[in-house]
């Protein structure tokens, strides 16, 4: 039996080499790999030996030669095929373990033009093409974490089971497939296409998920290759049980939320919706303003933090049930009161660090996909709140001060609430919010409903414009002061007039914030 191994990844070589050659496997390694088994007195014979070629062009041209995909290919259950391998003198491969060059790793350490074509492995993914379509006959191995399982197959059975075999195969061809994929997705954004003709997505398994949108589902989280920085993929999960689907879509909502803005803020998040949002000083003050905004929603919601969590704030989210909580970090004295929650998910988020005054976003520029019956939709994502100088007066009433911070603070916090949306805000704080209904005036009235007697002197966000005066009657009712929309109505003139009368203040700012 033979076995070819070319690795651009060591780990777990070694001892899975010496353990084939214990059971007799003749061994052939391209030069890298043999001089690495070389110096742990693993014996390997070289490409060279195999083809009766030289390595050519610096190497780039190794395994690419008959006498190699011959042995991989020729199918040990053909007569013919054995004839003309045994006619040519070529011997069989029976087993190919390959790691490619590491393409994405060499992007994203910077590496660029030729330094980084030379990272895109040709021979490593035909040999795995080439064993993975043999499998019946050929053992192929794309990832090391494979090599003890293969190897403890072969000392208890004496061969690997066709069933193995078939699982191999297709991590092979899942792994040239990802791998073309990150090429591809590599020279296309150079190449300045924003949406190519064919786009494939490389996903990579992160975790399995508790369960799906219901427990009857199963469900798994994968990372897009190339945005393995995001937050939800390098989060660090310190203590709790497994996530759920739901729970990942909200923990994502919350940590977006809170990574919008630059003072301490902290948003709780139920269904993808904050039930409150608030910044402050600092951050357990934060906390309980988001809270207040709506204590019963809050109830079994997901926490978003900004800043590192205290002791003070985990005291403060005491006496509430909640899912889980995502932060930058944690502070010592306080962890071993949250792990009192054992159901608790606490997950910290390491790389996201200050830049300037907001928390580093990886994933700004990251396209947004949507799943619909047999495709998918791909926007480029609602990344930025419109440029504040853009904003527009366009009542005989200025907004004072204290209602333009307030305008700010609402216009960025109803851009993640689900369409239609509707924020009010006092005090860079919400009191009320009416997401996802159906039409604006409803979004209205549950968010004048939600804030109560908080809803006097507070300012209100739309995020689309109103198509009737009937929702800005019901807030100037609420005894909300001010107003901050997109504008772009056909009856804008009656909406700007209906505010003039009721004394309010109104922004236009030119753009909607849509969230579907």
């Amino acid at each position: 039996m033979r076995a070819l191994l070319s690795a651009s990844d060591t780990t777990g070589l070694v001892t899975f080499a010496r353990g084939l050659r214990e059971l007799g496997w003749d061994l052939i390694a391209t030069d890298g790999t043999r001089a690495a088994l070389a110096m742990e007195g693993v014996d390997a014979k070289g490409v060279e030996d195999q083809t009766g070629s030289p390595v050519l062009l610096g190497g780039r041209v190794k395994t690419l030669h008959p006498r190699i995909h011959a042995a991989l290919l020729a199918r040990r259950d053909d007569e013919a095929h054995r004839a003309e391998l045994a006619r040519e003198g070529i011997e069989p491969i029976d087993l190919v373990a390959v790691n490619l060059y590491p393409y994405a790793k060499a992007a994203a350490a910077g590496k660029r033009g030729l330094d980084l074509q030379e990272q895109i492995d040709i021979g490593g993914a035909t040999l795995l093409r080439a064993a993975a379509k043999n499998y019946q006959d050929v053992v192929v191995i794309a990832r090391p974490d494979r090599y003890g399982a293969v190897l403890d197959e072969l000392k208890g059975r004496g061969n690997v089971s066709l069933e193995t075999r078939r699982l191999l195969a297709a991590e092979a061809f899942s792994h040239t497939a990802a791998y073309d994929a990150t090429i591809a997705s590599r020279f296309v954004s150079e190449a300045g296409i924003q949406f190519p003709d064919e786009m494939t997505l490389s996903l990579r398994k992160v975790r399995d998920l508790r369960y799906g949108e219901n427990p009857h589902q199963q469900a798994a989280f994968y990372a897009l290759r190339g945005e393995e920085s995001g937050a939800m993929v390098s989060m660090e999960q310190i203590h709790g049980r497994a996530a759920s689907f739901n729970n990942v879509l909200d923990i994502n909502a919350a940590w977006r939320i809170v990574s919008d803005f630059a003072q301490p803020t902290v948003a709780i998040v139920k269904h993808q919706n904050p039930s409150g949002i608030a910044s402050e000083s600092e951050i357990t003050k934060a906390y309980q303003r988001a809270f207040m905004a709506d204590s019963v929603s809050a109830f079994g919601g997901i926490v978003g933090a900004n800043r590192q969590v205290t002791r003070e704030l985990a005291e403060a989210m005491q006496d509430t049930f909640y899912e889980a909580i995502i932060a930058p970090g944690f502070d010592d004295d306080a962890l071993p009161l949250l792990r009192q929650r054992k159901n608790l998910e606490i997950l910290a988020v390491p790389n996201a660090l200050i830049e300037g005054r907001r928390l580093r976003r990886s994933d700004d520029h990251a396209f947004d996909v949507k799943r619909v019956a047999g495709g998918l939709l791909v926007q480029t994502p609602d990344e930025s709140v419109t440029e504040e100088g853009n904003f527009k007066v366009v009542t005989e009433r200025t907004p004072t001060l204290e209602e333009l911070t307030d305008l700010l603070f609402a216009w960025r916090c109803v851009r993640h609430v689900t369409s239609n949306a509707i924020v009010l805000v006092k005090g860079l704080a919400s009191v009320g919010v009416g997401p996802g209904q159906l039409s604006r005036v409803v979004a209205v009235e549950v968010a004048v409903r939600k804030a109560g007697e908080n809803a006097r002197l507070a300012v209100m966000a739309s995020d689309a414009y109103f198509p009737f005066p009937d929702g800005i009657e019901v807030a100037a009712r609420a005894g909300v002061t001010a107003i901050i929309q997109p504008g772009g109505s056909l009856r804008d003139a009656m909406m700007i007039e209906t505010a003039n009368r009721h004394r309010m203040a109104m922004l236009f700012t030119g753009r909607r914030h849509f969230k579907h």
